[in-house]
């Protein structure tokens, strides 16, 4: 089978042909469709990710395709049922075997491309929001980098939690997309983002995907009793958090990230992902792809994502799939 492949750390990874092994006990094989891109996939390649695995492997965190293959122990799954699986790695290749406790069952109106768009951004604005932060109608959310991947999704669900939004992006063109997934106010790169949002009067929660500078202003204009979730470092910069500002000012923050909820409390992600597909049924999510690509463009998705060109979700999908 073709996968986009890991060496070693010191070279590029690409596209070769490799063995797909059969399924151990408590994975299941599956036909890969579709595999959505993440930020996490460009670390990987530099060795900075917190999960990134020992090379060599194959790139690609989140998958969706159909079983093609059981292995002992697995209980709940069938052959030909689509799923999409957490993955972690692997996902970049026309089949794999996973841990059938990362895979669930997709549901029949969403696509391939949906389902791989959908895991890791959705399940981590979920958590992040609904578990952790205990976002309420009618507080306000501040949601940095909000027309990414991870940024977009806080955005949608924020709304639908009953939040009023404050999105800050880069430019017009990703501040009119993260209106269209509901903030209500925008703020965009070259403003103060700390003088705006406390001129709209403050931020109750803040889930910030960036980091640096803009964690820093985003902090200060955190109102009393906030909570701040540090998603992730898209900037590079991680930022130092000052100890006696949250003593004062009654702050909480609280750090996400849901592959480490995947090993140590499975029961909230699927809890999530349960919600997160209901509302995606009902017509209350639309997963936002701004570029779907086959396999062989792989390496131009992954420099959409390090460039910062892509909006949402950067979709792979495999030679041969159907929605």
């Amino acid at each position: 089978m073709h996968a986009y492949h890991m060496p070693t750390f010191d070279a590029q990874p690409s596209l070769v042909q490799i063995d797909c092994p059969p399924p151990q006990e408590g994975q299941i094989q599956v036909q890969v469709f579709a595999c959505g891109l993440n930020f996490a996939d460009l670390l990987m390649q530099k060795s900075t990710y917190q999960d990134t695995p020992e090379p060599p492997f194959t790139l690609g965190m989140e998958i969706s395709g159909v079983v093609t293959a059981l292995g002992a122990q697995v209980r709940g799954f069938s052959l030909g049922d689509r799923v999409a699986v957490f993955c972690g790695h692997g996902g970049l290749a026309e089949f794999g075997v996973f841990d059938a406790r990362h895979a669930i069952k997709i549901p029949e109106k969403m696509s391939f491309e949906d389902a791989a768009a959908f895991q890791i951004s959705y399940g981590t604005g979920h958590v992040a929001l609904h578990h952790c932060a205990r976002l309420q109608p009618n507080e306000t959310l501040l949601v940095t980098g909000a027309a990414g991947g991870a940024g977009l999704t806080a955005v949608e669900i924020g709304k639908q939690m009953g939040a009023r939004v404050i999105a800050q992006a880069r430019g017009k063109e990703k501040l009119a997309i993260a209106q269209a997934a509901g903030a209500d106010h925008l703020i965009d790169a070259d403003e103060d983002l700390r003088e705006v949002v406390k001129s709209l009067g403050g931020a109750d929660v803040v889930y910030d995907v960036v980091g640096g500078d803009l964690w820093t202003a985003a902090f200060r204009a955190t109102n009393p009793g906030g909570r701040l979730l540090p998603i992730g470092f898209a900037s590079g910069d991680v930022p130092q958090i000052p100890a006696n500002h949250l003593l004062v000012k009654n702050l909480t923050v609280i750090g996400v990230y849901i592959g480490g909820y995947l090993k140590s409390h499975p029961e909230i992600i699927h809890a999530s992902m349960s919600s997160l597909l209901e509302w995606y049924v009902q017509g209350r999510l639309t997963p936002h792809i701004s570029h779907i690509l086959p396999l062989e463009q792989v390496a131009k998705g992954m420099e959409l994502l390090r460039s910062r060109k892509s909006t949402g979700k950067v979709v792979i999908t495999m030679p041969v799939h159907s929605t």
